[in-house]
């Protein structure tokens, strides 16, 4: 039998082991003196980056609609909280320095979470959609990412069949799985992030046309049953750079080798 680490003998010591990071992580912000961005304008800046939109609510058997409302809830209180931020050039951005502690008395509700691998109830759940759509906006520009962790991809069956690369799959969990970037260039950037209705939409803006375009695109994309009797997504994501003349490739770098956990009824799957 594997030995199981401290975080998996129970809900106990999970709780215990997540205070502990969560100290570590306070006090490294400390002594770092990180530089992270404190200026916000709800006027867009002149030039579209990227954007980015994305259904907040997930329907289908054994989705807990209740829980996909509270997750909404939560995107929009979070959303009001990075809603007009600017980066300055040499500012950096980080997800839980911006929207906080997800606490009740915070305003949060109780959505679904990933705990040592699998779904089960949280207060704060559903934000990694949030933190995954500026993964997307970033992914599309010359910002820096300095912090990123993954989880399954494959936490519902994907809309209609049709899989957009890095539709999910950003980690973050107060506080200690961020998701930070810093702004590398020499020009302002801002994020801009709203909902209406139950659609997140979200903007990266910035005063002047970066040199390049970028794209994400996924190959070899499968679903597969392992040995241990579960079925996985498995693809490899890369980012392309784009000539802004012609729109002809100049780069391309693997940014995920995926292999995700399906997470959900696999006699749901769509090749």
């Amino acid at each position: 039998m594997a030995r199981r680490n401290f975080c998996e003998l129970g809900r106990w010591a999970y709780n215990l082991s997540t205070l502990k990071q969560i100290c570590q992580r306070h006090l490294s912000n400390a002594i770092r003196k990180n530089h992270f961005a404190s200026t916000k304008e709800t006027v867009p800046h002149p030039v579209l980056v990227h954007e980015h939109s994305s259904d907040m609510i997930k329907r289908g058997p054994g989705i807990d609609e209740l829980l996909q409302q509270n997750k909404a809830d939560n995107i929009r209180l979070a959303c009001s909280r990075l809603n007009g931020l600017i980066i300055h050039p040499g500012e950096s951005f980080s997800f839980w320095h911006y929207v906080g502690k997800t606490s009740r008395r915070n305003g949060f509700k109780e959505g679904r979470v990933i705990i040592n691998g699998k779904l089960v109830r949280g207060t704060g759940g559903g934000l990694c959609n949030l933190a995954n759509t500026i993964h997307l906006l970033v992914m599309h520009s010359p910002l820096t990412i300095t912090e990123l962790h993954h989880h399954s991809d494959a936490l519902a069956p994907d809309p209609g069949g049709k899989r957009t690369p890095y539709s999910a799959g950003t980690s973050v969990n107060y506080n200690y799985i961020d998701f930070r970037f810093k702004n590398t260039t020499e020009q302002d950037v801002q994020l801009l992030t709203w909902c209406e209705g139950d659609c997140l939409h979200a903007e990266l803006r910035t005063t002047a046309e970066f040199p390049y375009n970028y794209q994400i695109i996924e190959r070899d994309h499968r679903f597969q049953k392992e040995e241990d009797g579960n079925y996985y997504r498995v693809s490899t994501i890369y980012r392309q750079t784009l000539s802004k003349k012609d729109g002809k490739v100049i780069g391309e770098e693997i940014k995920w080798r995926n292999h995700s956990k399906v997470m959900f009824d696999p006699s749901l799957l769509q090749q």
